[in-house]
Protein backbone atom coordinates (compact mmCIF):
# COMPACT_ATOMS: atom_id res chain seq x y z
CA UNK A 1 0.00 0.00 0.00
CA UNK A 2 1.47 3.22 -0.81
CA UNK A 3 1.31 6.83 0.71
CA UNK A 4 0.16 9.90 -0.97
CA UNK A 5 0.31 13.00 1.56
CA UNK A 6 -1.65 15.82 0.88
CA UNK A 7 -0.15 19.50 1.19
CA UNK A 8 -2.98 21.93 1.54
CA UNK A 9 -2.44 22.60 5.55
CA UNK A 10 1.02 23.98 4.55
CA UNK A 11 -0.05 26.01 1.85
CA UNK A 12 -3.11 27.04 4.08
CA UNK A 13 -0.47 28.61 6.86
CA UNK A 14 1.84 30.32 4.19
CA UNK A 15 -1.68 32.27 3.33
CA UNK A 16 -2.50 33.28 6.64
CA UNK A 17 0.17 35.68 6.41
CA UNK A 18 0.09 36.25 3.15
CA UNK A 19 3.70 35.95 2.47
CA UNK A 20 5.94 32.95 1.37
CA UNK A 21 6.24 30.69 4.11
CA UNK A 22 6.35 27.75 4.55
CA UNK A 23 6.67 26.90 1.21
CA UNK A 24 4.58 24.14 0.03
CA UNK A 25 6.68 22.89 -2.67
CA UNK A 26 9.40 22.36 -0.89
CA UNK A 27 7.15 20.63 1.52
CA UNK A 28 6.73 18.17 -1.09
CA UNK A 29 9.95 17.71 -1.94
CA UNK A 30 10.78 16.95 1.73
CA UNK A 31 7.48 14.43 1.79
CA UNK A 32 8.93 13.31 -1.49
CA UNK A 33 12.42 12.38 -0.13
CA UNK A 34 11.02 11.05 3.30
CA UNK A 35 8.84 8.06 1.36
CA UNK A 36 5.99 9.77 0.18
CA UNK A 37 4.55 7.98 -3.30
CA UNK A 38 2.56 10.78 -4.15
CA UNK A 39 1.65 14.56 -3.44
CA UNK A 40 -2.28 15.54 -3.50
CA UNK A 41 -3.11 19.24 -3.86
CA UNK A 42 -6.40 20.54 -3.71
CA UNK A 43 -6.94 23.35 -5.98
CA UNK A 44 -10.15 24.73 -5.09
CA UNK A 45 -12.46 26.76 -6.60
CA UNK A 46 -11.85 29.95 -3.96
CA UNK A 47 -8.12 29.32 -3.76
CA UNK A 48 -8.17 29.34 0.01
CA UNK A 49 -5.05 27.44 0.18
CA UNK A 50 -2.93 25.89 -3.33
CA UNK A 51 -2.76 28.21 -5.51
CA UNK A 52 -2.83 27.68 -9.62
CA UNK A 53 0.72 28.59 -9.43
CA UNK A 54 1.77 25.81 -6.79
CA UNK A 55 0.58 23.70 -8.75
CA UNK A 56 2.36 24.57 -12.37
CA UNK A 57 5.25 24.47 -9.73
CA UNK A 58 4.79 21.04 -8.42
CA UNK A 59 4.33 19.67 -11.97
CA UNK A 60 8.23 20.66 -12.60
CA UNK A 61 9.98 19.69 -10.07
CA UNK A 62 8.24 16.36 -8.42
CA UNK A 63 10.27 13.02 -9.17
CA UNK A 64 7.04 11.11 -7.49
CA UNK A 65 3.82 11.50 -8.81
CA UNK A 66 1.19 14.55 -8.93
CA UNK A 67 -2.68 13.94 -7.09
CA UNK A 68 -4.35 16.98 -8.33
CA UNK A 69 -8.12 17.20 -6.53
CA UNK A 70 -10.28 19.67 -7.73
CA UNK A 71 -14.40 19.82 -8.28
CA UNK A 72 -15.77 18.87 -11.23
CA UNK A 73 -15.93 22.21 -13.35
CA UNK A 74 -15.07 23.56 -16.77
CA UNK A 75 -12.43 25.72 -14.86
CA UNK A 76 -10.38 23.19 -13.41
CA UNK A 77 -10.94 20.13 -16.29
CA UNK A 78 -9.44 23.20 -18.28
CA UNK A 79 -6.32 23.72 -15.82
CA UNK A 80 -5.91 19.75 -15.72
CA UNK A 81 -5.58 19.14 -19.34
CA UNK A 82 -2.99 22.17 -19.46
CA UNK A 83 -0.67 20.68 -16.21
CA UNK A 84 -1.73 17.16 -17.13
CA UNK A 85 -0.68 15.85 -13.48
CA UNK A 86 0.11 12.15 -13.18
CA UNK A 87 -4.31 11.84 -11.63
CA UNK A 88 -6.97 13.81 -10.46
CA UNK A 89 -9.15 13.01 -8.05
CA UNK A 90 -12.42 14.45 -8.94
CA UNK A 91 -14.34 15.67 -5.25
CA UNK A 92 -17.67 17.77 -4.31
CA UNK A 93 -16.84 21.32 -3.24
CA UNK A 94 -18.75 23.98 -1.55
CA UNK A 95 -18.06 27.22 -0.28
CA UNK A 96 -18.53 27.18 3.15
CA UNK A 97 -17.07 23.93 4.12
CA UNK A 98 -13.88 23.61 6.14
CA UNK A 99 -12.79 20.92 4.39
CA UNK A 100 -14.73 18.43 2.39
CA UNK A 101 -17.86 16.64 3.98
CA UNK A 102 -18.82 14.05 1.89
CA UNK A 103 -18.23 11.40 -1.43
CA UNK A 104 -19.04 12.91 -5.00
CA UNK A 105 -22.43 11.80 -6.03
CA UNK A 106 -21.86 10.17 -9.00
CA UNK A 107 -24.72 8.46 -9.16
CA UNK A 108 -27.02 11.49 -9.07
CA UNK A 109 -25.30 12.93 -12.15
CA UNK A 110 -23.50 9.95 -13.51
CA UNK A 111 -23.56 11.57 -17.34
CA UNK A 112 -22.38 14.65 -16.37
CA UNK A 113 -19.38 13.15 -14.42
CA UNK A 114 -18.59 10.59 -17.54
CA UNK A 115 -18.61 13.29 -19.71
CA UNK A 116 -16.30 15.22 -18.05
CA UNK A 117 -14.02 12.00 -17.25
CA UNK A 118 -13.50 11.38 -21.14
CA UNK A 119 -11.05 14.05 -21.57
CA UNK A 120 -9.15 13.45 -19.22
CA UNK A 121 -8.21 9.95 -19.48
CA UNK A 122 -8.02 10.74 -23.53
CA UNK A 123 -4.84 13.04 -22.21
CA UNK A 124 -3.42 9.97 -20.33
CA UNK A 125 -4.34 11.32 -16.93
CA UNK A 126 -5.24 8.53 -14.41
CA UNK A 127 -8.93 9.55 -12.64
CA UNK A 128 -10.32 8.80 -9.12
CA UNK A 129 -13.45 9.73 -7.97
CA UNK A 130 -13.61 10.55 -4.17
CA UNK A 131 -17.33 8.35 -3.24
CA UNK A 132 -18.49 7.50 0.02
CA UNK A 133 -18.86 3.18 0.89
CA UNK A 134 -22.67 3.11 -1.45
CA UNK A 135 -22.95 0.20 -3.39
CA UNK A 136 -24.41 2.68 -5.52
CA UNK A 137 -21.78 5.47 -6.18
CA UNK A 138 -19.54 2.75 -6.40
CA UNK A 139 -21.21 1.08 -9.51
CA UNK A 140 -21.99 4.29 -10.83
CA UNK A 141 -18.20 5.02 -10.67
CA UNK A 142 -17.81 1.61 -12.61
CA UNK A 143 -19.53 3.14 -15.95
CA UNK A 144 -18.01 6.60 -16.06
CA UNK A 145 -14.54 5.50 -17.28
CA UNK A 146 -12.23 6.57 -14.55
CA UNK A 147 -9.74 4.09 -13.44
CA UNK A 148 -10.04 4.73 -9.74
CA UNK A 149 -11.78 5.36 -6.41
CA UNK A 150 -11.05 6.29 -3.62
CA UNK A 151 -12.96 5.39 -0.60
CA UNK A 152 -14.41 8.04 1.94
CA UNK A 153 -12.94 7.24 5.21
CA UNK A 154 -14.58 9.88 6.98
CA UNK A 155 -17.16 7.92 8.64
CA UNK A 156 -14.81 5.16 9.89
CA UNK A 157 -12.38 7.68 11.04
CA UNK A 158 -15.29 9.26 13.35
CA UNK A 159 -16.18 5.94 14.94
CA UNK A 160 -13.23 4.61 15.47
CA UNK A 161 -12.94 3.46 19.06
CA UNK A 162 -16.57 3.63 19.11
CA UNK A 163 -19.26 1.29 19.50
CA UNK A 164 -19.57 1.75 15.36
CA UNK A 165 -15.97 1.38 14.24
CA UNK A 166 -16.37 -2.21 13.42
CA UNK A 167 -19.47 -1.33 10.97
CA UNK A 168 -17.91 1.19 9.48
CA UNK A 169 -15.00 -0.69 8.74
CA UNK A 170 -17.00 -3.56 7.03
CA UNK A 171 -18.44 -0.72 4.65
CA UNK A 172 -14.82 0.25 3.52
CA UNK A 173 -13.76 -3.14 3.47
CA UNK A 174 -17.23 -4.18 1.34
CA UNK A 175 -17.04 -1.43 -0.99
CA UNK A 176 -13.69 -1.86 -1.71
CA UNK A 177 -14.47 -5.83 -3.13
CA UNK A 178 -17.28 -4.15 -4.86
CA UNK A 179 -15.11 -1.97 -6.73
CA UNK A 180 -12.58 -4.29 -7.31
CA UNK A 181 -14.99 -6.33 -8.52
CA UNK A 182 -15.96 -4.09 -11.30
CA UNK A 183 -12.34 -3.66 -12.54
CA UNK A 184 -12.08 -0.24 -10.53
CA UNK A 185 -8.55 0.41 -8.53
CA UNK A 186 -9.07 1.72 -4.77
CA UNK A 187 -7.62 4.05 -2.74
CA UNK A 188 -8.88 5.72 0.59
CA UNK A 189 -8.70 8.81 2.38
CA UNK A 190 -9.96 11.58 4.74
CA UNK A 191 -9.52 11.56 8.37
CA UNK A 192 -7.11 9.04 8.73
CA UNK A 193 -4.19 9.23 11.57
CA UNK A 194 -1.93 7.75 13.21
CA UNK A 195 -4.09 5.99 15.35
CA UNK A 196 -6.98 4.60 12.95
CA UNK A 197 -4.74 4.06 10.14
CA UNK A 198 -3.53 0.43 10.85
CA UNK A 199 -6.57 -0.90 10.28
CA UNK A 200 -6.44 0.23 6.34
CA UNK A 201 -3.86 -2.93 5.84
CA UNK A 202 -7.41 -5.43 6.41
CA UNK A 203 -8.51 -4.14 3.45
CA UNK A 204 -7.14 -5.95 0.42
CA UNK A 205 -5.74 -4.73 -2.59
CA UNK A 206 -6.22 -0.79 -1.30
CA UNK A 207 -3.48 0.99 -3.65
CA UNK A 208 -3.17 4.06 -1.32
CA UNK A 209 -3.91 6.49 0.80
CA UNK A 210 -3.67 9.78 0.92
CA UNK A 211 -3.22 11.80 4.03
CA UNK A 212 -3.00 15.61 4.69
CA UNK A 213 -3.57 16.86 8.05
CA UNK A 214 -2.54 14.06 10.42
CA UNK A 215 1.09 14.28 9.13
CA UNK A 216 0.80 18.21 8.99
CA UNK A 217 -0.11 18.20 12.68
CA UNK A 218 2.69 15.71 13.82
CA UNK A 219 5.08 17.26 11.86
CA UNK A 220 4.37 20.52 14.29
CA UNK A 221 6.01 18.56 16.82
CA UNK A 222 8.40 16.21 15.37
CA UNK A 223 9.57 17.65 11.79
CA UNK A 224 7.62 17.02 8.36
CA UNK A 225 10.49 14.36 7.33
CA UNK A 226 9.66 12.42 10.47
CA UNK A 227 6.24 12.86 10.30
CA UNK A 228 6.00 11.13 6.78
CA UNK A 229 8.59 8.75 7.84
CA UNK A 230 6.61 7.53 10.89
CA UNK A 231 2.75 7.45 8.66
CA UNK A 232 4.96 5.33 5.67
CA UNK A 233 5.77 2.87 8.25
CA UNK A 234 2.49 2.65 9.54
CA UNK A 235 0.98 2.03 5.95
CA UNK A 236 3.14 -0.82 5.33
Amino acid sequence: MLLGVNIDHVATLRNARGGFEPDPIHAAQICEESGATSITAHLREDRRHIKDQDVRALKKVLKVNLNLEMAVTDEMQKIALEIKPHSVCLVPEKRQEVTTEGGLDVAGQLNKVTNFVAPLVEAGILVSLFIDADEAQIRAAAKTGAQFIELHTGQYSHAFATPDEQEEFEKLREASRLAHALGLKVNAGHGLNYENVGRMREIDDLYELNIGHSIISRAVFTGLSQAVKDMSNLVK
